[in-house]
């Protein structure tokens, strides 16, 4: 079905996320070759639409992460022009994209998320006991993001996430285990649980090499684990996604489940969870990498 198809990979674009974006798509671009697959790489800058038209692509593998490749606009551009794509839907993305929203979703379908606050300017006293964690509420990565201990410290951590586009959102620190779940379709594929060296799983942390330990399958029994991937999948559903991704997991002491956020399109770098994840489930590289095209082929030809 893919061999008659002419891929393109769409990495790079003008997020702050850019240069993790690159390294998915080369990665995912070798994937596809191994298989034998007709693929070009394409850095998706202004004149995308005229080169998703030169370029005769049948289909488009989004390995952008942020700004407009995740958030629907990408999408959206897709749809018009015909292009079937892999991951999830304009809304999904969007919704994914916006933490605020899908925090607001997960909470409607019963999921466990942590007591969090909107500030739309820097201020200096927050009705929230400290440590909390300040975050942009529309970038991933962990870009932006800081946990703040002291008072002193809340200003310029505001201040930080504000430079990006949205709100801040100002969140309760939960002490826990950070586990990761990842679902392909409606499958759950398994998780993994991270322990970063530095104790907060910075944008460092997540892709520089030797900065994190991973825990595969997570270091959870059984009836907690079962309820991890079952918090994953209904968090995935509840803003209706699609393809494969990744969901972000907090387990405090009492066993309390917490979802903080759900990826739409999950780095695929040499030390991105997704893949980690997918070989727990029998799938190397690129079996996880023809998994996500066949699903947004599929997607795209039940729609039409």
């Amino acid at each position: 079905m893919l061999k008659d198809l002419r891929i393109g990979v769409l990495m790079g674009g003008t997020s702050a996320e850019r240069e993790v974006s690159l390294r998915s798509g080369a990665a995912v671009t070798g994937a596809l070759k191994a298989l034998g697959l007709r693929v070009v790489e394409i850095d998706a800058g202004g004149d995308i639409c005229e080169v998703l038209g030169s370029e005769k692509v049948d289909l488009a593998f989004i390995a952008l992460h942020g700004g407009y490749g995740e958030n629907g606009a990408m999408q959206g551009l897709l749809e018009v022009q015909g292009v079937p794509y892999t991951g999830s839907g304009i809304m999904a993305s969007a919704i994914a994209m916006d933490k605020l929203v899908s925090k607001a979703l997960f909470r409607d379908a019963g999921l466990s998320v942590p007591e969090s606050i909107v500030v739309e300017e820097a201020v200096d006293d927050i009705p929230l006991t400290l440590p909390v964690v300040v975050k942009p509420s529309r970038e991933g990565s962990s870009i932006g993001v800081a946990i703040v201990n002291e008072k002193n410290e809340l200003r310029p951590a505001i201040e930080a996430a504000l430079a990006f586009e949205g709100p801040a959102l100002v969140e309760r620190f939960i002490s826990g285990r950070e586990i990761q779940i990842g679902v392909l379709g409606s499958r759950v594929l398994g998780g993994v649980e991270v322990r970063p060296k530095g104790g907060f799983y910075s944008y460092e942390a997540k892709y520089t090499s030797g900065m994190t330990e991973y825990i595969l399958p997570p270091e959870l029994d059984d009836e907690l684990y079962e309820r991890a991937m079952e918090a994953g999948l209904k968090a995935h559903n509840s803003i209706g996604a699609s393809g494969a991704t990744r969901v972000d997991l907090l387990i405090d002491d009492s066993g309390t489940v917490y979802v903080l956020e759900v990826n739409t399109i999950p780095g695929m770098t040499e030390t991105s969870l997704l893949p980690k994840i997918a070989s727990l489930a029998g799938m190397d590289f690129p079996a996880l990498v023809e998994a996500m095209a066949l699903d947004g082929l599929k997607r795209h030809r039940e729609e039409g």
